[in-house]
């Protein structure tokens, strides 16, 4: 199952992600990437490369376009089965995902990030959460969800929460894994019941059917 990346204040799975309000694109039409501020890709302490502003940019502006093909859920699932890293944004609809290209997908991630994501009439921003300073890295809350692989955030925040998935996802893993111990529990205890009746053989006693010696 490929990784999705969700935004801050919905849910986060594909099916009841968002309110719906979707443009509809014609399918894996790339919009033409735009940049709003001047933008440099260089290393990251966070993960490889990543996504700095060479100028102040001001609360609330948008930064960059997250374009790339627009794929459906399972094209993305055939496309990235077992792939170790993706860039895939599932959008609104809960139809829609977008394989991220250009330097949209070069955000790193970060439990305590400078920018969010909005969609804004069907195409996917990447906006300021606050005022950035030239020089910073920008950095947003992937959110990720709809898997159980691994995950781990190394942003370095004292807001770390461990992982890239989202607090939503978590929970909901949570409350899968406490459901599956709740069914075993009935299986356990027969278990105990079943040990707990057999007869305990004394010292020096052989169990019924041994060879006499």
């Amino acid at each position: 199952m490929s990784y999705y990346l969700g935004r801050n204040n919905v849910k986060a799975n594909l099916s009841p992600f968002y309110p719906h309000h979707f443009f509809p694109f014609p399918k894996n039409h790339i919009p033409c990437e735009t940049n709003r501020v001047p933008l440099v890709v260089r290393p990251s302490p966070i993960h490889s490369v990543g996504v700095y502003t060479s100028t102040r940019i001001r609360k609330g502006a948008r930064v960059i376009e997250y374009v790339g093909p627009r794929l459906t859920p399972e094209e993305a699932d055939r496309l990235y089965d077992g792939a170790p890293r993706t860039y895939l944004y599932g959008l609104e609809d809960g139809k829609t995902i977008i394989d991220g290209i250009g330097l949209g997908a070069y955000l790193n991630h970060s439990c305590d990030p400078n920018c969010e994501v909005d969609e804004i009439k069907g195409r996917v921003w990447i906006l300021a959460l606050r005022d950035i300073a030239p020089g910073e890295e920008l950095l947003w809350d992937y959110n990720l969800y709809d898997d159980e692989d691994p995950a781990p955030c190394h942003c370095g925040s004292p807001k770390c929460r461990g992982t890239m998935y989202s607090r939503e996802w978590m929970a909901k893993l949570r409350r899968r894994e406490a459901r599956r111990k709740k069914k075993l529990e009935p299986i356990q205890t027969s278990q105990r019941t079943t040990l707990s009746s057999e007869p305990a053989l004394s010292e020096g006693s052989e169990p019924q059917g041994a060879d006499a010696a």
